[in-house]
């Protein structure tokens, strides 16, 4: 369907046609052709996709040492300045990149959008060419020229995904007032509202497109983890694509880590982990954060969007162009256990300085390569900021582009409140943000990990394949898998566990348990190794497993306790109040504990949007969402919730957690004969909720 912004877009282009066939039949006009036909939309625009290599950066890339065996590796372009989308003698402009694009039969485009009123409140270093009310600039000037580029019927057959606005809108939640790290030019965007509008009107915009993905940006970790900052960021988040004619339909999802280097994952530690009664979350590197990684907080606050409001299939980007950290000073496994600091601290392979630091980070690596769907809930690992491209000058430099000299960026800087008044920890004589940093790259590519064949390592050998392939356990939900370990010339990093040719998990054991199965259900196992270089094994030979009838009553330690905390059995949505007490007499790792709530929808939607809306552990350690559970009275679909975080002590409860679900499309439910239904408006203990561990049952009878 056209949208008035599509269709602004087209009269425009009839309009110059028509101009410029008046100047006289002496010109040639040249006018598009329309494709024969345009890339249908899709879920996931990565899968399947050939994605645009940027020349201008490939060269640079590979004139590097050991930069060539990278050379052709995709990467985001920046539109970082109205200039940048004509181009210049020394850069490609926008429609010259996508003409490239075409030619080399790409049909992914990737561009980070990159130009707000007051850009960067919180960085001087990423300031822009606009002051903080020139919102009419940035439209007219900026977002519309872009959309006119992007519109234009000849890159029709392009997927094109932009990131829309790094770093803006989480400085209105960290750095707008209040806190030790906050600064005058973002509270006075967050007074003007202009990043939300701003950001509101390119997600209408660009978004009119039906070629076009937004994907916003959305901090890291180590800037968002708390639940002091995810909560108010998501719904920050929410206002902005809620803003200047944008709704949630114009984003198909969000990115973290863009142009950071926090640790796709932490292989040494959890955040669940204790030393010696201290739990890692009171480290001086967590610093009481829910979350140690960029791939467990993406996939935690793509849950909460999806509560918020955000599209069910929305999906995560993570970048992981410079958060590798390889090399020599990468730990081999967790710290000592004297203290919860060296235990941290020697394990984990984030070898920066405190985790708020940003410019130009020393002794950083080449991360994952692009890879499509790699995890749950994650569209791609992508490289949105190029490597070798600098964060910010570490001296003072005059120039044209609008860009500040941030302390930050200076190897002798002794930092401020945001980073705890730590060393910076960037590396010496950078240029100026987005120009070329010939040292930063090959330390990048020195210190890769997965190691850089030709740059890094030179490893091609791949680990033999596992061997012993058993089932160790079943439940009539879960199956739990074991084999022998694979050997491997330089080590085995872990294992990608396949059930039926789908991978549905890794691990760096020799074990597994795969959950959320229907009973009685014959499923087909097989196991790769993959050492740091990347290589992959061949597949184990293949498990066939079948999982247990249903039903069966849970004898742990642990019980379920429920309350009714909705008056009608017959409206749109179903809420109760849930607490998981441990009547046992050692403590319980609540991740390995999940919750089950049997119901059945009727008829209407078959998918779901699920809340919590209030949780004594807070609602950010907790994941939720519905599941199909087969043809059981009452019981054909069920509630799980579990936990990313937290350890109950023996006699303890996690205390009242509110929740509720709904259809998509909110028409109502029939509640009296779902399964785990019960009237009591106080809390009881509940038989029929299930509560496993480790994926089996540990209270509670299954239907």
């Amino acid at each position: 369907m056209s949208t008035s912004g599509t269709t602004l877009h087209r009269l425009r282009r009839r309009l110059a046609a028509v101009s410029a066939l008046a100047m006289g039949a002496a010109l040639a006009v040249i006018i598009p052709t329309t494709p024969a036909s345009a890339a249908a939309r899709v879920d996931n625009p990565y899968v399947g996709a050939k994605a645009y290599v940027n020349p201008d950066w490939s060269a640079k890339a590979a004139a590097e040492p050991g930069g060539a065996a990278i050379a052709d590796t995709p990467a985001f372009v920046w539109m970082d300045r109205i200039a940048a989308i004509k181009g210049s003698s020394q850069a490609k402009g926008l429609r010259e990149h996508l003409d490239t694009a075409l030619d080399q039969g790409a049909n992914l485009f990737q561009v980070v959008i990159y130009d707000l009123p007051g850009r960067d409140c919180a960085a001087l270093a990423s300031n822009g060419e606009l002051g903080p009310t020139e919102l009419g600039r940035y439209k007219s000037e900026y977002i519309d020229p872009i959309s006119d580029v992007l519109d234009d019927p000849a890159y029709a057959n392009l997927r094109i995904v932009t990131v829309i606005e790094p770093d803006s809108l989480p400085n209105l939640v960290t750095n707008a007032g209040g806190t030790a790290g906050s600064t005058e030019a973002c509270a006075t965007m967050k007074a003007n509202g202009n990043y939300e509008k701003g950001i509101g009107y390119a997600l209408h915009t660009l978004g009119a497109i039906p070629n076009v993905y937004n994907y916003i940006d959305a901090a890291h970790h180590g800037w968002l983890g708390w639940d002091s900052n995810m909560g108010p960021a998501v719904t920050e988040f929410k206002k902005a694509a809620t803003t200047e004619g944008a709704t949630v339909a114009d984003v198909s999802g969000f990115i973290v880590n863009t142009a950071n280097y926090s640790a796709l994952k932490e292989p040494n530690f959890k955040v669940t982990d204790s030393v010696n009664g201290t739990t890692v979350r009171q480290s001086k590197w967590v610093d009481w954060n829910y979350y140690v990684d960029e791939l467990s907080f993406a996939q935690a606050l793509r849950t909460q969007l999806v509560s918020e409001g955000f599209n069910s299939n929305i999906g995560m980007l993570i970048d992981t162009a410079r958060n590798g950290w390889g090399g020599s000073a990468r730990p081999t496994g967790p710290g000592p256990q004297t203290s919860v600091d060296t235990y941290v601290n020697g394990g984990r392979v984030d070898r920066r300085i405190h985790a708020g630091n940003w410019c130009n980070q020393s002794g950083a690596g080449i991360g994952e390569r692009p890879t499509s769907a790699p995890e749950p809930g994650i569209d791609a690992y992508v490289w949105a900021k190029p490597p070798g491209e600098s964060d910010g000058n570490s001296a003072p430099i005059d120039n044209d582009e609008g860009k500040g000299f941030d302390r930050m960026c200076d190897p002798t800087y002794t930092g401020n409140g945001r980073n705890g008044n730590s060393m910076s920890g960037a590396l010496p004589n950078s240029p100026l943000a987005g120009h070329w940093f010939s040292a930063q790259f090959q330390e990048l590519v020195r210190n890769a990990y997965p190691a850089i064949n030709g740059g890094g390592g030179g490893d091609t050998k791949a680990p033999t394949a596992p061997t012993g392939l058993t089932a160790t356990a079943k439940t009539a939900d879960s199956v739990s898998l074991s084999w022998t370990a694979s050997t491997d010339d330089t080590g085995v990093s872990g294992y990608d566990v396949f059930r039926s040719g789908v991978k549905v998990g890794s691990t760096t054991t020799t074990s597994y348990t795969d959950t959320g199965l229907a009973a009685s259900t014959a499923y087909s196992y097989t196991v790769k190794a993959k050492d740091a270089a990347g290589n992959v094994s061949a597949a184990s030979s293949a498990l066939s497993v079948t999982t247990s009838a249903g039903g069966g009553t849970g004898t742990g330690a642990l019980k379920v306790q429920y309350k009714n905390t909705d008056s009608s059995a017959t409206d749109n949505q179903i809420r109760m109040a849930l607490q998981v007490v441990n009547t046992g007499s050692t403590a319980v790792d609540l991740s390995k504990v999940k919750l089950r709530y049997w119901f059945t929808p009727e008829s209407g939607s078959s998918t779901f949007g699920t809340s919590c809306d209030y949780a004594v552990i807070g609602c950010g350690t907790l994941t939720h969402g519905v599941k199909t559970a087969g043809s059981a009275a009452g019981a054909s679909h069920y509630l799980e919730v579990s936990f990313g975080s937290g350890t109950l002590a023996a006699g303890a409860s996690t205390g009242e957690m509110q929740l509720r679900l709904n259809k998509s499309d909110w028409s109502n439910f029939n509640e009296a004969d779902d399964y785990s239904r019960s009237t009591s408006t106080s809390f009881a203990d509940a038989a029929k909720i299930g509560a496993y561990v480790n994926g089996t049952l540990s209270w509670g009878t299954a239907p």
